[in-house]
């Protein structure tokens, strides 16, 4: 079987940095946080009350007052970010092949924000007030199949549900595809908006979330010895991925490459990650191997970093395990420090960083380390982006249910 090359050729983003991809990467560069309190609902009777929203989005002036009101937020973000990443590859639709185009989206949990609503309409009002569009709003395959109608996409196209790896694992089998010659380009991203009551008290009573509500800005620290949890994100990220050969034939800009994806579980427990990081590891050298290469040759790490107590120790480890002293060399950061954790869409966007620092040559900041934790010993990048020659990028993704996704970004070098 012939294997084709894959490259990435178009971005596209809203996210509590920023409602592009300029502005986003301009902000992470700058080292800026996304966080603040939360407007999106009444949250006085929360313990926790900050999160990373997605600012200034209207969704009426993306698809007009009827259609808004019959999409999920999830939707809207994911619908929006693909209409950027379409703009940015350059895709002319009246001469794409789109029978051999098709979209995959990752997302945690889909449309929680109508779910949510609509059950409070059940109980209040009755079955017979239920939106006719509950369900369809409500999928997390719904996205995808509204992206690809909207531009008339006939290939591949699905959704995957593995919590927090998602959008990587969604970046990765859109890989697949088109390297096994299913597909000659997919609109790749991840997506999630579950900043509602609900989810909000559901990781409150987990004592997931950090409570840092007087210093929203300074919440969200990985690595650091004061992290007390992970700060909720919202927003949608997309990807352009071709082969090389139609990037070439229509003379499309090449960001970056996807050399390698791995994907693995931890089969340990269903939200604690394995203390040692063994399926992370497993994951990261499977990855590795698909890409054909050393573990010496990776350039810097895009890490989970969740900034909880167990995932940071546990993603140090599996580092360590992997890249043995070699580790210490290995810059590593999160940019979860100023976006919070957009769960199913964090690995799209944390793809998207890592192929703007392979081609910017500078690397985003892991922002609020202040305090050296003994156990995450590593080159974290604290506080300040730094230069460097970025030729391969590992970006990582773990989640509950054991879930583990990595893939490699590549320099792309004709």
């Amino acid at each position: 079987m012939q294997f084709h090359r894959v490259v990435i050729t178009g971005l596209g983003t809203l996210n509590p940095l920023g409602n592009d991809v300029p502005t986003t990467w301009q902000n992470a560069l700058a080292g800026r946080s996304g966080i603040g309190p939360i407007t999106l609902f009444d949250a006085s009777s929360h313990k926790v009350r900050i999160a990373g929203e997605v600012k200034g989005f209207d969704p009426k002036e993306h698809f007009g007052s009827r259609d808004a009101r019959r999409l999920d937020r999830y939707s809207q973000l994911a619908i929006v970010a693909a209409r950027q990443a379409v703009a940015d590859a350059g895709w002319d639709m009246e001469h794409l092949d789109r029978d051999r185009v098709g979209v995959i989206i990752g997302s945690g949990i889909g449309g929680i924000g109508t779910f949510a609503h609509e059950m409070r309409v059940y109980e209040t009002r009755g079955p017979g007030r239920v939106s006719p569009f509950l369900v369809p709003m409500m999928l997390a395959d719904t996205a995808p199949g509204l992206i690809a109608i909207e531009f008339g996409l006939r290939g591949p196209n699905f959704a995957v549900v593995a919590a927090c790896a998602s959008g990587t694992n969604a970046v990765g089998e859109a890989f697949h595809v088109i390297r096994r010659g299913d597909a000659d380009a997919m609109l790749v991203g991840g997506a999630d908006a579950v900043i509602i009551p609900l989810a909000m008290a559901g990781l409150e009573v987990m004592t997931a979330l950090s409570k840092r509500n007087d210093e929203p800005e300074r919440a969200s620290r990985p690595f650091d010895a004061n992290r007390d949890g992970f700060v909720m994100g919202e927003g949608a990220t997309f990807l352009t991925l071709e082969t090389l050969e139609h990037a070439r034939a229509r003379g499309a800009n090449i960001i970056a490459e996807v050399v390698g994806y791995g994907a693995t579980n931890d089969a340990f427990h269903i939200t604690a990650p394995d203390a040692d990081g063994g399926g992370a590891a497993l994951c990261i050298r499977n990855a590795l191997e698909s890409a054909g290469l050393k573990p010496e040759q990776i350039s810097y790490i895009n890490a989970h970093g969740t900034s909880t107590r167990l995932n940071d120790k546990s993603e140090t480890a599996a580092i360590k395990a992997v890249f043995g002293e070699h580790a210490y060399n290995i810059p590593v950061s999160s940019t979860k420090s100023m976006t919070g954790h957009l769960l199913g869409g964090a690995g799209a966007l944390e793809a998207m960083f890592s192929a703007l620092a392979i081609r910017d040559g500078i690397l985003p900041p892991t922002i609020n380390y202040e305090t050296p934790d003994p156990e995450c010993d590593l080159d974290y990048v604290p506080n300040e982006a730094r230069r460097a020659d970025v030729r391969y990028v590992l970006s990582n993704s773990f989640g509950f249910g054991g879930h583990n996704g990595s893939i490699i970004l590549g320099r792309y070098e004709g």
